[in-house]
């Protein structure tokens, strides 16, 4: 549906509640996806990474400790291994995103998210 717009969110941080705060100002339909609860399978999270135009690690909180521990800076780890990480730990993934029409942005910061919605 044209008019809906979905968000991965993690409640606890505070751009993606301002990024859900505007979202409720819109006249959108907001879809809401806690994704440290449901966290995107595979296809879910190679169409994410094609709208935002990214490579997997790209997409990645590097400063995040689960990322040091898990030593994802190897450069000899493979697309593949890199998506499989995001998908067994979800909150390596940078947020807020929101998908819209085809094309995404990443809410930091919120006027990524502004711009997304007005293209």
């Amino acid at each position: 549906m044209a008019d809906t717009a979905t968000i991965y969110h993690n409640p606890r941080c505070s751009k993606s509640r301002a990024a859900l705060e505007y979202l409720e100002q819109t006249r959108l339909k907001i879809v809401t996806v806690d994704y440290l609860q449901s966290p995107p399978d595979k296809n879910t999270l190679l169409e994410i990474l094609a709208e935002l135009q990214l490579q997997p690690r790209q997409l990645m909180r590097q400063g995040d400790a689960t990322y040091i521990e898990l030593n994802l800076n190897d450069e000899s780890l493979t697309y593949d291994q890199l998506i499989a990480a995001m998908i067994e730990h979800p909150i390596l993934m940078e947020r807020p995103i929101v998908r819209f029409n085809g094309d995404a942005a990443i809410g930091r910061p919120l006027d990524k998210i502004i711009e997304l919605l007005d293209e």
